[in-house]
């Protein structure tokens, strides 16, 4: 495992299966360790739905030679940083310190992923902390409508399904529950160990390989597609001030390998003098929230509008929305591309300043395509995205319709007026 000078990463696969990723990164003087598991709420049973997030939670509540106390005493003695999250499509470890402790990082990570014990009155106590963070997230009208959104986007696959679960499923979990989907879920076909900073790869590697080495193999998922179902979802929410909507369309998913939608969404509404906020918020001040991004996964992807607004003006900000998107189809405005194309390209830069960022990116590419992308690749994918792409993305989304999600204050019979203020986004 012998670093090159353009190398963004180097990559090595273990006997049984886990893939070990190390990004060297000299002028850095802190390193970073992290474990990627390709599990997340899309791989899971409508009957079991959060029981990966429930599982991020309880593996650092013991193992089977740490109890939580010195899981949490070892890493703090050597001043790391802790953090896990669970996404649609993966589950991830991540621990930052000083450089000569990133082995121990790799070991601790490992000792939690590969042998959590799962205490019973541990997740007694931890069922009550993951209720109020389920409590606090129904209560919050932008997330309501962002899983309204997913609902509407992709009907009954598993893929509209909550990170954060049903509060029944969390009420019931019980620690053989959370065993058994670690059994068949933490696999090595499914493991990527990462580790970036000033740190030597060979020493990395041979780390990896005695922690990881004995994983069990597993096998690749086959999960297929969501198909995309479009309509309008709504939900009042009492205490509420503002209407919030979640509005979007298809896009290509990360297997695709199409940087068209991504450009689309840093056009349309990324930065003060993109189209959605030079025109909804500055111009006709329709809304003091506006936003678009591009929500990209292995097996789907969404275009997606944030908007935060009074009742009485939901209205005309999605007649103002639906006049915007079909202006995009029609011409794009050679401005707001090279200013789209920049801020994509800043944007790639900055992720290689945070070693974090890029060990994610790098692993979720080799869930999905199998490789690591180096980053004149990845800027060249963005920049051959011109205004021919980029209008027939756009025409390509508004033909498929759009699907709309509203959630908060809102007017009576709020969604079908929002399909009169929408139009023609909302026919398929």
């Amino acid at each position: 495992m012998n670093p090159t000078p353009n190398a963004p990463a180097l990559v090595h696969r273990l006997a049984n299966g886990v893939r070990v990723l190390v990004m060297p990164m000299p002028h850095l003087h802190t390193a970073t360790a992290s474990v990627f598991i390709r599990s997340g709420s899309q791989h899971e049973p409508r009957t079991a739905s959060g029981i990966g997030h429930v599982v991020e939670h309880m593996v650092f509540k013991g193992t089977a030679t740490r109890d939580a106390r010195r899981i949490n005493l070892d890493a703090e003695l050597l001043g790391a940083e802790v953090n896990a999250h669970t996404d649609k499509d993966h589950t991830a470890f991540h621990m930052r310190g000083l450089p000569q402790h990133v082995l121990p990082f790799v070991r601790m990570l490992g000792d939690i992923v590969l042998a959590p014990s799962f205490p019973a009155d541990e997740l007694e106590r931890e069922r009550e902390v993951l209720l109020h963070e389920y409590t606090e997230d129904e209560d919050d009208p932008l997330s309501s409508a962002f899983k309204l959104f997913d609902k509407t986007c992709w009907g009954v696959h598993p893929v509209a399904q909550p990170v954060i679960g049903q509060r029944r499923h969390i009420e019931r979990f019980t620690r053989e529950d959370l065993a058994r989907w670690v059994g068949e879920r933490y696999r090595a076909e499914r493991t990527v160990v990462g580790v970036a900073g000033p740190v030597d790869p060979d020493a990395v590697l041979r780390e990896a390989e005695s922690v990881f080495g004995g994983m069990a193999r597993g096998t690749p998922d086959e999960l297929p597609p969501p198909q995309w179902q479009g309509g309008v979802q709504a939900r009042r929410l009492d205490g509420s001030a503002q209407a919030h909507l979640v509005l979007g369309f298809p896009i290509a998913p990360l297997a695709d390998d199409d940087a068209a939608g991504p450009m689309a969404a840093a056009l349309f509404g990324e930065g003060m003098s993109s189209p959605l906020l030079a025109e909804l918020r500055e111009r006709r001040a329709l809304a003091y929230y506006a936003a678009c991004s591009a929500d990209v996964f292995d097996l789907s992807g969404q275009f997606v509008v944030e908007v935060s607004t009074s009742p009485e003006q939901l209205s005309p900000a999605l007649q103002q929305l639906s006049v915007l998107l079909q202006r995009q189809a029609e011409r794009i405005d050679a401005n707001d591309l090279e200013r789209a194309r920049h801020q994509m390209a800043v944007r790639r830069l900055r992720a290689l300043e945070r070693p974090l960022r890029r060990l994610e990116d790098a692993a979720l590419e080799l869930f999905t395509i199998g490789r690591v992308r180096s980053h004149d690749e990845s800027v060249a994918r963005l920049m051959a995205v011109d205004a021919a792409a980029l209008g027939e993305q756009f025409a390509a989304m508004i033909g498929r319709g759009a699907s709309l999600a509203l959630a908060g204050k809102l007017p009576r019979a709020a969604s079908e007026r929002a399909r009169e203020a929408a139009g023609a986004l909302l026919r398929a």
